[in-house]
């Protein structure tokens, strides 16, 4: 678990830093490049050394036939050959503190026998299972020197060494072989230092290239890093930050060309404060100035309303769209006032109040519209109380908005508003199984004048701002209002409020579904 915490915050660390990414890449590639040309250079330098030895050993092979003539020269009779046997292992063998040759001088063919003439002579260090039958059969079917590579042990530890092997016929008489090991001790441990060298030199040179890519990137790295601040400041609202300009390369240029995005986007955004702010107040003016005329056209279709029983068919009619109408166009008003609140800025009357209540009032209001439709409302409330900061008036809004949109869309089935808390937070979710939505639907039914289906006759006569207001609501309170739908099954809206206006994050304690009612 420790290490998997230790691999975690690296792996964070490299996806977050593009210093670190920079240097890993670097000293990566750099590393691979190192190691590719160690292990060409150990190569070269290996096959230039056993090459080398090679040749060296050949000439000493050579050398010593020419020293068994010499030891041979004045032999004339067995007794002289086997007497002169003795000195080849004393010229031949060689004990250094380095390198060493170990010899093994056998009688090639043993179907003649001498007793004068002994069969073999070998160095007390001369494995002879090194030389193997294959071997022999090359040296006995060819007059050339012939080699091989062997292991050898030397002082416990295993070496490579070449093994040769010749023809040699003393006094053109007793047919013998020659069989000399020359270790390669010295030319391994060479060896094995230039690669210790190669090593400890890339990885010196490793950690002095990621040093110096850190460097290097740390400096190309801080003009990012400037921007990525400088972009945030303004993210948050600060139009007036820029990048500091230095010089003539590429990175100035950059920063120049930031910085007049940045102004561009400081007078656009600037024209369009400019332009939402005088839509506010033309929505504001346009609003307050229709107030007056509009209340007395309503007192004046009330009058008119409460006498159309007086009147011929046509006017009763007319008197009653009339009514209609201006009613409608009342509460288009008040939806486009409030609109233009929540567009200036809103503060809340935020007070500890029981939801309970307030879901309890919404299905008391909305009793009268449900019964009208046939429609059963269920209600799935906790026993004891459930508080939470809100704004009282603007709640009930909401739930009053989504239960009349539940009721006109049930097509007569029921209707359930389900309440519920955690520690943190109350969610109030309303469902129906009605004519439902589709994605595309779903995904504007917050908009301000959208409506599902125009053509549909609504009781209520919306205005299409009620979900819009909903929303404004829900989002004033630092909540959530959330829609799940599908086409033929029904909707369900779920409103989520922190229990304290400063909470920042919170999970809802009831699921978004639309579950079937029964």
């Amino acid at each position: 678990m420790f290490f998997r915490r230790i691999l975690k915050a690296a792996l964070d660390l490299f996806r977050s830093s593009l210093q670190i990414r920079a240097m890993v890449y670097t000293v990566s590639l750099t590393g691979t490049a190192l190691v590719i040309i160690a292990l060409v250079l150990g190569i070269a330098i290996s096959n230039g050394l056993y090459s080398n030895r090679t040749d060296q050993v050949m000439i000493e092979s050579h050398r010593a036939e020419q020293t068994l003539d010499k030891i041979f020269d004045e032999s004339i009779n067995p007794t002289g050959v086997n007497t002169n046997l003795d000195k080849v292992l004393s010229e031949l063998q060689l004990d250094g503190p380095s390198q060493t040759r170990e010899v093994y001088f056998v009688k090639a063919d043993t179907s003649w026998k001498s007793r004068l003439v002994d069969d073999v002579r070998v160095s007390p260090k001369f494995d002879i299972s090194l030389v193997s039958d294959d071997f022999r059969r090359r040296v006995k079917s060819s007059t050339a020197i012939q080699h091989q590579t062997i292991q050898v042990q030397i002082d416990g530890e295993s070496y490579p060494a070449i093994l040769t092997g010749q023809q040699y016929s003393i006094q053109k008489q007793y047919p013998f072989e020659l069989y000399l090991i020359y270790d390669l001790k010295n030319e391994s441990q060479i060896l094995t230092m230039i690669q210790w060298t190669l090593v400890f030199g890339g990885t010196f040179s490793l950690l002095l290239i990621g040093f110096f890519s850190f460097i290097v990137t740390s400096w190309l790295v801080r003009p990012v890093k400037n921007a990525a601040d400088v972009s945030e400041i303004i993210a948050q609202g600060d139009l007036t930050q820029r990048l500091p300009v230095k010089g003539t390369d590429i990175v100035a240029d950059w920063a120049g060309s930031f910085n007049r995005m940045a102004d561009t986007l400081k007078g656009k955004i600037d024209d369009l404060d400019r332009l939402s702010e005088m839509q506010q107040h033309f929505v504001s003016d346009v609003s307050h100035e229709l107030r007056t005329p509009l209340t007395t056209m309503k007192i004046s279709a009330d009058i008119l309303y409460g006498q159309r029983e007086t009147f011929t068919p046509e006017s009763k009619r007319s008197a009653e769209l009339l009514y209609e109408q201006i009613d409608r166009f009342d509460r288009l008003l008040s939806d486009l006032l409030e609109i233009s609140r929540y567009d200036a800025g809103l503060t809340l009357q935020v007070e500890r109040f029981d939801m309970n209540a307030l879901v309890g009032y919404a299905l008391d209001g909305i009793q009268q519209l449900a019964e009208s439709k046939s429609v059963r409302l269920i209600a799935d409330i906790p026993s004891g109380p459930v508080y939470c900061e809100v704004d009282p008036r603007r709640v009930d809004r909401v739930l009053n908005n989504l239960l009349t949109n539940a009721v006109e869309h049930s097509e007569g089935k029921p209707v359930k508003i389900a309440i519920a808390e955690n520690v943190s937070a109350v969610a109030i979710t309303v469902t129906d199984n009605g004519i439902g939505m589709d994605k595309n639907e779903t995904s504007k039914v917050f908009d301000r004048f959208w409506r599902a289906d125009p053509s549909r006759k609504r009781t209520t006569g919306g205005t299409g701002l009620g979900l819009a207001i909903a929303l404004e609501d829900a989002l004033a309170h630092n909540g959530k209002l959330e829609v799940t739908a599908e086409l033929g099954v029904g909707s369900s809206f779920r409103l989520t409020i922190p229990k304290r206006q400063e909470t920042e994050e919170y999970e809802s304690p009831l699921p978004l579904t639309v579950e079937k009612l029964i």
